[in-house]
This record gives structure tokens, sequence and C-alpha cells, in this order.
């Protein structure tokens, strides 16, 4: 079951998704947007069949594919929310990010009594804070001055309407929003599979003990690239794939964390101490 606060046809609404044992998912909500929002969120109108069919064979995927074939990315009602958890996420542990994450919601969104639930932080909402007071929320101060510089700039809700190409050139002249934050943007905020989370340190451990040596960041866009416009479901595939032991590593490794950290203490150049899910920083 998923409970949702959404923007629905008169305000914010609950609507909730269910699924079956037959798989069937079945949407409650008081109003048409409410199950639009679902549906986009959950990727229910996305067939991935293509996907599925052409790296069905792929020497990387296709355990995972045939374990974990239903699986997509839960993506976020608003594209401002999806740029606060790019910005959250680079260079730091993944349940820090988190948790600043959600101190920047309980400043700006709404609260449902009932479920206890906060609404989707909404591009208004951030614009309206300052850079000192996302800092004091936990954020780093550069990260803070992008996200409501860009809040305040760039019509965030609007790049949906784009091309895939002129979102990236638009994201990628700032200069905290490096490839793993666009990577993020594209899969949660705007739902789209052709670019993909290159740079995640999660990647960079795969490709590092695929490789017998420090794999570099741009090598995690090399490996997703092969996978051309499904790169972004590729490398969410490969991710939880390789956490789970599907991925075929070679050399007798069976498990993707354990490989990385013998690569570290046989001499290796070490990984980023702190680094969690994004490496945007070294831009």
């Amino acid at each position: 079951m998923l409970t949702a606060l959404v923007e629905g046809d008169s305000g914010l609404e609950i609507a909730q998704a269910r699924q079956r044992s037959d798989g069937t998912v079945v949407l409650r909500s008081t109003g048409e947007l409410g199950l639009e929002r679902l549906r986009f969120a959950l990727a229910l109108d996305d067939d991935h069949s293509e996907f599925l069919q052409r790296f069905g064979d792929d020497p990387l995927l296709r355990s995972s594919l045939r374990v974990l074939r239903g699986l997509r990315p839960i993506r976020l009602s608003t594209v401002a929310h999806a740029l606060l958890r790019a910005l959250c996420g680079q260079l730091i542990t993944a349940r820090e990010a988190r948790s600043i994450e959600a101190r920047v919601i309980r400043r700006v969104s709404p609260r449902d009594l009932e479920s206890g639930l906060y609404a989707p932080p909404t591009q208004e909402r951030l614009a309206a804070l300052s850079p000192a007071e996302i800092c004091r929320l936990g954020l780093a101060s550069k990260r803070a001055a992008t996200l409501v510089r860009i809040c305040r700039t760039l019509d965030l809700e609007r790049l949906r309407e784009l091309p895939s190409s002129s979102v990236f050139a638009r994201l990628a002249r700032e200069r905290e929003i490096g490839p793993w934050s666009i990577g993020v943007l594209f899969l949660e905020g705007l739902g789209r599979y052709d670019h993909g989370l290159v740079a995640d340190l999660g990647l960079v451990k795969l490709c590092s003990v695929l490789a017998g040596r420090r794999a570099s960041e741009a090598e995690t866009g090399e490996l997703l690239a092969r996978y051309e416009e499904w790169e972004g479901l590729a490398g969410l595939y490969l991710l939880r794939g390789s956490r789970r032991g599907l991925v075929p590593l070679g050399r007798g490794v069976t498990n993707v964390e354990l490989g990385a950290r013998a690569l570290r203490l046989h001499g290796k150049q070490p990984f980023a101490p702190r680094a969690g899910r994004g490496i945007d920083s070294a831009r």
C-alpha cells in the first residue's frame, strides 16, 4: 500500500495505491488529478517491455531483468522536489541526505493532520526561503544558493515539455548540478530514462570491481551509455541487482561492497570516505 498527500482537483488530498496478488494496481483518490499524480509516481503507464527484450541477454543485466523485471523508480510529484533531493544527495551519506530533505520539506510544506503526511515541496515554496534558512536546515551553502536561485529563475515544471537534450544542456550550465544530479532529475522528477545516475558511488564501486581497479566517474557514464535511451533504467537495475548478487562480478567476487572493500584494503586508490549517492562536486 502506498499512501501519499498529493495536489488534487480541489487542493491537497490523500491518494492511495494498492497492488493485488495478481499484480493489478488499484488506485483510490477523490479526483482525476490525484489519480494522475499516482499513475505518474508509479510509472503505471510506462511500457518498458522493449528494454526487457533488448537487454534480456546482456551479461550484466540478464539475471536482474529476470528477477526484478517489474522494477521502476518511484517518482516525485514535483520537479522542485527532485531538485531538492539531487542537491541534498551530493557527497554525503544517504541517511544524512534524506534527513536534510525531510527538514526542508517540514519547513516549507503544509501537513495533513489526519495522516501526518506533508505535501510535496513546490517551486514557489522553496523559492520563498533564503539560502541562509536552508543552510540552517543542513544543506551546504553553495547548494542552498543554487536551489533558491534555480527555483526563482527557472520554470521547473515546464522542463517536462522540453526535449531531453535541451533539459540536459540547461541544467548542465549550473555549477552545482552535475551528471548525477541531472540523472536524479530525469528519473525522479521528469520520469525519463534516457539519462542515468552517472558518477553514482554504487556504480563507481561496480565498475571498480568489474575492472579490478579504482574506476573513474567517467567510466560509469561509459557503462550506462551502452544502454542508449534506456540508460537511466539500466542503471537502476544494475544498482539494485548488484546489491542482491545478481550482477556477475568475476574473479570469484559475489558481493560488490565486499569486492570494493577488498580493493581499498589491497592498496588501490581509496573511495571518497563520505560519499553517499552522488559525486557531483567533482565538477
